[in-house]
């Protein structure tokens, strides 16, 4: 019993050493960075029917999107003026007061100069998978099946996966989350790396991908 105790002991030690070596290289060195663009899937910058840009962030109590979120669909709008696809489909859920995510980046791009006839929204979506099931209600009756996806690099696979189960040929257009610099900044994306593989666990064992 006392061996058994004494293994436990150890091994919980080393687990918490290598916990904390992760930690120190994931936040001091360009792990993160190199990470991100592994996980990440390959842009297919195609022609499309639809550029569906994912929500992220919401909005804050000032009324301003997530840096994510305003980072996703200026990235929507510069596809959209390569000609890539005639329609932008914003998601995003209503805020705590105010207006909704998915309505906010309407105005947005709308400012871009996008006319109102090229941009769907919908407000309703918790979750990805929420989004996917929405979305295939909204735009195959339509006819549209071919969508240019846009989300960050990390949050691609399962995306990408969940879109494709509900029908749809997906190109992938991740956003270019740029270079991670400071330590607090490496540290948050490795607590989204992690949230990220959960989610995906949990999506596999669903059956949502």
């Amino acid at each position: 019993m006392d061996v058994v105790r004494l293994h436990t002991t150890l091994l919980c030690r080393y687990l918490g050493l290598a916990g904390i070596l992760l930690c120190l290289l994931w936040a001091f060195t360009p792990l993160a960075d190199l990470a991100t663009r592994w996980v990440g899937t390959t842009a297919r910058l195609e022609a499309a029917q639809a550029i569906v840009v994912l929500a992220s962030g919401g909005v804050g109590l000032d009324g301003a999107l997530s840096q994510t979120s305003l980072r996703r669909v200026l990235w929507g709008v510069v596809l959209y003026r390569q000609g890539l696809a005639p329609l932008m489909v914003l998601s995003g859920g209503p805020s705590t007061g105010g207006r909704g995510e998915a309505e906010t980046r309407a105005a947005l791009v709308r400012g871009q100069g996008i006319p109102s006839t090229a941009i769907l929204t919908e407000s309703r979506g918790h979750t990805t998978h929420d989004e996917a099931v929405l979305f295939r209600r909204l735009l195959q009756p339509q006819g549209v099946r071919r969508i240019l996806l846009v989300a960050d690099p990390i949050d691609m696979p399962r995306a990408q996966g969940v879109f494709r189960r509900a029908g749809f040929e997906v190109l992938p257009a991740p956003t270019d989350p740029g270079h991670v610099s400071s330590p607090e900044a490496r540290l948050g994306l490795l607590r989204h790396a992690l949230l990220e593989l959960l989610a995906w666990c949990y999506y596999r064992l669903a059956g949502y991908l």
